[in-house]
């Protein structure tokens, strides 16, 4: 006659009940921590992303007190909201609530194979500012991201915006057209597509260590943290994303949503940018704007918010502030 412990009766009698008591007791368990949390005993994780209509992630960060004034910040190709840290941490420090994001296919973003154009890019943004719900924003954007600001304004208006922001922007038209002959020509553009396609990482390298900052100057002296940070960003991006962005930046037409523009404007430009020169953007973009303020840096590059961060840095906040 077997033992009461080895009967198998009673043993999957106690296997019940052990089973039916962790049945209530790992539930009030949670119930337990998820009030414990609510109360603030436990930290809570949050995290920073959207998920656009079309499924698409969009990572951001939001610096500096909540109360404060909105200031969105986008980024250029093909680099993430790392790029405008400096001027983030500045404008954060000022009281400032500074957001940045990684634009789609690029960052921390998703990398969807399709919609990587300016008509997306608005529409992200546009979704990010609704899933904040930010008001009387300062809305500025770099390079590319003048871009995506000024296809914002033409596609969504400025009920949501104060103040706008086009940095070494890409506005009005970077191709050289027949009502552009201002504009590069298309071999150009070619040219980089072709590079990006034979060896994306040589040509990042590059154009961080050369031209975007002016480094092939005679006399410059070149930081090596800001082409490893250069270089880093834009190897994160997504390939494809990076390849249809060229096409993005370089072709799309922003006279018309330029024309719409009805808030406070800046424009920063470098007056040795080499890669969006001055005279078919900056000094272009502030003929068509409205009482567009326009302020050029002599001798400096495309990657001004870098090498001129402290004068940059003083001239937005101040433009902010006004």
């Amino acid at each position: 006659m077997p033992s009461k412990a080895s009967n198998p009766s009673r043993r999957n009698a106690l296997v019940g009940s052990a089973a039916a008591v962790a049945a209530v007791a790992l539930p009030l368990a949670a119930a337990s921590g998820n009030s414990q949390a609510a109360a603030g005993a436990m930290p809570q994780k949050t995290v920073s992303t959207i998920t656009t209509r079309d499924g698409v992630e969009i990572y951001y960060k939001d610096w500096g007190p909540r109360g404060g004034q909105p200031v969105i910040l986008s980024h250029g190709w093909p680099l993430n909201a790392d790029s405008w840290e400096s001027a983030a941490f500045h404008l954060a420090n000022n009281g400032f609530r500074v957001i940045t994001h990684d634009r789609r296919g690029h960052g921390r973003s998703s990398q969807p194979w399709d919609g990587n154009d300016m008509d997306h890019y608005a529409d992200d943004l546009a979704q990010l500012i609704e899933a904040l719900d930010l008001k009387n924003i300062i809305l500025a954007g770099f390079s590319t991201g003048g871009g995506e600001v000024a296809r914002y304004v033409g596609r969504h208006g400025t009920k949501r915006i104060a103040k706008l922001g086009l940095i070494s922007a890409v506005p009005p038209l970077m191709l050289k057209t027949a009502s552009n002959p201002g504009g590069l020509p298309m071999e150009v553009f070619d040219g980089i597509r072709a590079a990006s396609v034979a060896n994306r990482a040589q040509l990042y390298l590059d154009l961080a260590s050369g031209p975007f900052y002016n480094y092939n100057r005679p006399g410059a002296k070149p930081s090596q943290g800001i082409i490893a940070a250069w270089y880093a960003q834009g190897m994160q991006a997504g390939h494809k994303n990076t390849y249809d962005s060229i096409k993005a930046f370089s072709e799309t037409d922003f006279r018309d949503d330029l024309k719409k523009f009805d808030k406070p404007t800046l424009i920063i430009h470098g007056e040795d940018d080499q890669i969006v020169p001055i005279a078919a953007a900056g000094r272009a973009s502030a003929a068509i704007v409205q009482h567009a303020k326009l302020i050029t840096y002599p001798g400096a590059p495309h990657g001004l918010t870098d090498t001129h961060k402290d004068r940059f840095n003083a001239d937005f906040l101040a433009f902010a502030k006004s």
